[in-house]
């Protein structure tokens, strides 16, 4: 069986799920691909296009090809703006059912990490985790960071520690890349998200296209995410909290941002921490705040860092007030309690709050003049093409 085909009946066996979490198709479509843009008749102007196009591959093509370092990467970045603008000049404009494609490609690969073994068998975790992570260095108060740019691509920003583990969602994208070359490094990070989550059963995400390649000299400094391998004094001055008062949100969009870790898990390879926070890492659901109050939590026993486990299974964790990315102190703060029992009774409420409060996430560092569309789209679905 299929991981798709088992994740669809896995989720109507699960939770009691609403009936706004629909299964999902157990089989897709092969990945072949095309644009639903038809090619341009060759013109003078597309003509002149492709002789510009084929005079700066030749001389940057190879360097771009042969080299990992900062320098090719911009090189690169460079000469794919310099195609995308000529494709712009030759009407060659990107439709929304152009995005849907690789909408549909992305959730494609998501389902291949059950035959390599990853994880719990899909990718989607770690690509919401890279779109987030793209984003969640916005500071409002200098107005940079964001997902605009795409800087993850370059060192060292790439290898902030707050980063580890990320290159496997890079790699993954990166064929989708290939195959849809038009689509900006941010523009495909924050679509991956939007697929992540509603593709593992969650609400609808607005989401628009905009986001353009930029450059090393606009990575952000580090420091700007959760990072526990920095110790105490970093985590003491930089908490989870302050991190999303800088990207502009208040107490109760952080609460039901945090309702994210329904998905996934901590690797001891790469935060120290280990274990999934639900029994369901690969479905998006408010099983996170349900447990956070109906389980009783205690220290784990193991020579890593302190982190807390379920007393019931002991195969849970969530992460104390030391940690960087606070999870028990949802259900201590009187303020973040009480929109955390909101979600925890009220799986639809959090659906709605989150799908809102991940929008802006994945807008945050965009100029407006840039969007393609006045409003986001709502993509669909694999199971409603």
């Amino acid at each position: 069986m299929s991981f798709s085909a088992f994740r669809a009946v896995a989720r109507k066996a699960s939770l009691a799920a609403p009936a706004a979490r629909n299964s999902r198709v157990a089989l897709r479509n092969p990945a072949f691909r095309k644009y639903s843009t038809e090619a341009p008749k060759k013109t003078s102007n597309t003509v002149l296009f492709a002789a510009l196009g084929v005079g700066v591959a030749g001389g940057v093509a190879w360097y771009v090809y042969a080299s990992d370092s900062n320098t090719a990467k911009e090189a690169g970045t460079a000469l794919k703006s310099g195609a995308q603008s000529a494709k712009v000049l030759a009407n060659f404009v990107p439709t929304k059912d152009d995005y849907q494609k690789v909408y549909n490609r992305i959730a494609e690969v998501m389902d291949a990490a059950s035959d390599k073994n990853y994880d719990d068998g899909s990718y989607g975790p770690v690509l919401l985790r890279l779109a987030w992570h793209s984003s969640g260095t916005y500071d409002k108060d200098t107005n940079t960071g964001g997902s605009n740019y795409a800087t993850m691509r370059f060192e060292p920003e790439a290898k902030h520690d707050a980063n580890a583990g990320l290159q496997v969602a890079r790699d993954i994208l990166e064929a989708v890349k290939k195959e849809f070359p038009w689509i900006s490094y941010g523009d495909l990070w924050t679509l991956s998200g939007v697929a992540a989550i509603q593709e593992m059963g969650g609400p609808k995400i607005p989401w628009r296209p905009g986001r353009i390649d930029g450059f090393s000299a606009q990575c952000t400094p580090d420091g700007r995410l959760p990072d526990a391998s920095q110790g105490a004094d970093h985590l003491r001055n930089v908490s989870v909290w302050t991190i999303f008062y800088r990207m502009g949100f208040n107490d109760q969009e952080i609460v039901a941002l945090s309702g994210a870790h329904a998905l996934g898990r901590c690797h001891r390879d790469r935060s120290g921490f280990d274990g999934p926070w639900t029994f369901s890492p690969t479905t998006v659901s408010n099983e996170y705040f349900r447990l956070l109050f109906d389980e009783k939590w205690v220290w784990k026993k193991w020579d890593g860092p302190k982190q807390l486990e379920d007393k019931k299974t002991r195969s849970l964790m969530m992460l104390p007030l030391a940690a960087p990315s606070t999870d028990y102190v949802i259900v201590q703060d009187k303020n973040f309690k009480k929109f955390a029992k909101a979600y925890a009774d009220d799986e639809a409420l959090w659906f709605k709050d989150f799908a809102s409060v991940v929008s802006r996430l994945f807008e945050l560092g965009v100029p407006t003049s840039q969007w393609v569309a006045s409003e986001p789209w709502v993509m669909k679905n694999t199971d409603e093409e």
